[in-house]
């Protein structure tokens, strides 16, 4: 079983900036796609960006040019920085692992999901 532990959610004010952070394992870490999920009461859960094992990255239409997916090996954690803090933005955000590709939407709930975390809080309001 996965063990995903994310941090760093929070408040801020559009245009602020939160770093999201997910704990794992380095046999994880180094083995696995790794991905940032969010999703909002009543709507599906939605891949905002993810790196894979050789380092390809992908971000969502609507976060490109603003977050930035990371890796550090040392650390055995990844990292979600988000900058220009919209008020869209707000949401529960999921890191998950797959040995697979991930599906850029999920149409469970996040939390039910197998390789992904229990989900940090971002609000954005002014």
């Amino acid at each position: 079983e996965e063990h995903l532990v994310e941090s760093g959610g929070g408040s801020v004010q559009p245009g602020g900036s939160l770093r999201l952070s997910c704990t794992t394992s380095k046999f994880i870490l180094t083995d696995s796609n790794m991905g940032w999920y969010r999703q909002t009461q009543g709507s599906s859960c939605e891949l905002v960006s993810s790196i894979t094992k050789d380092g390809s990255t992908y971000y969502s239409s609507s976060v490109k040019g603003r977050f930035t997916i990371s890796l550090d090996f040392s650390a055995d954690t990844a990292y979600l920085q988000m900058n220009n803090l919209k008020p869209e933005d707000t949401a529960q955000y999921y890191c998950a692992a797959q040995l697979g590709p991930l599906n850029y939407t999920e149409y469970r709930p996040c939390d039910m999901l197998r390789g992904f975390g229990q989900g940090t809080m971002v609000t954005v309001s002014a």
